[in-house]
């Protein structure tokens, strides 16, 4: 199967990108429970691209470090000390820096496939992996606060103390959905959302990029130009994207890991 996104269509008329690009056929094993798609095989392509990068850049750790150990060290540092150290304090951040670093770096790697040529698209455009994501940072929020105050997190959380015993009526439920089902929910959305607009946003410039130049030609030409300028603005566009929802849910798992061990938990 073509990894590449699609183009002008033979008939000679422009179809722009639908969600269907995110629901591949098989690839490999298919009608087994190990069916492998494209999307599939790129988040295995991010997988051992992740690995192989800490394993080069951590195999040879030396005191004066070299380029290569220098830029690991850099983007360990990001989640160390403006994440886990900034929002969580010394202990806590080290003791919750091994999740928020694998996190982090697993969201940037998914994400930044989308704009690898020969891959083309995000490994979190499709929901299992933001989902699976979301689901380890709430699990490990509650983990936290249980750890913290095993007999008054739930209790504190949905019941906050000085809050007048008629207004629980309201407030409790308000913050049983807010805190308990609204969190993993938009965590997986956010991420989600951000990763499937952006590539169909790819796929349209480029496709019309390929329809103007080689179907229409002519006249048309300079508005595949365009549009092949617009391609790359959002490709540097998407990469900002891909940093960012990739440090946004880190820090949101840290947030809410702070608030899970707060005092008054």
């Amino acid at each position: 199967m073509n990894l590449l996104v699609p183009t002008a269509t033979d008939d000679g008329e422009f179809h722009g990108p639908s969600l269907e690009e995110f629901f591949p056929g098989p690839l490999l094993f298919e009608g087994t429970a190990f069916e492998i798609n494209r999307i599939m095989l790129v988040r295995f392509v991010a997988v051992i691209a992740l690995l192989l990068v800490f394993w080069l850049g951590t195999r040879r750790m030396r005191v004066v470090p070299g380029r290569f150990q220098s830029l690991v060290e850099m983007g360990l540092d990001v989640v160390r000390v403006n994440i886990a150290e900034d929002l969580l304090g010394k202990k806590d951040g080290k003791r919750f820096l091994p999740i928020l670093t694998t996190i982090f770096f697993m969201v940037l790697f998914m994400n930044i496939t989308g704009i690898i040529p020969g891959l083309n698209i995000a490994g979190t455009s499709v929901v299992g992996v933001p989902l699976v994501l979301a689901i380890v940072s709430y699990v490990t929020f509650i983990y936290a606060g249980i750890k913290k105050s095993p007999a008054n997190f739930f209790k504190n959380a949905l019941f906050p103390p000085g809050v007048p015993l008629p207004v629980y009526l309201i407030v409790t439920p308000i913050e049983l959905i807010s805190t308990f089902v609204i969190r993993p929910v938009t965590l997986t959305l956010r991420l989600l959302m951000n990763m499937i607009v952006g590539h169909l946003l790819l796929v349209l410039f480029f496709s019309a990029t390929s329809f103007f130049l080689f179907t229409m030609g002519g006249w048309w030409s300079i508005l595949g130009v365009g549009s092949l300028a617009m391609g790359f603005v959002f490709t540097l566009f998407e990469i900002l994207v891909a940093v960012l929802q990739a440090y946004v849910f880190a820090l949101l798992t840290a947030v809410y890991i702070q608030l899970a061990v707060a005092e008054e938990h």
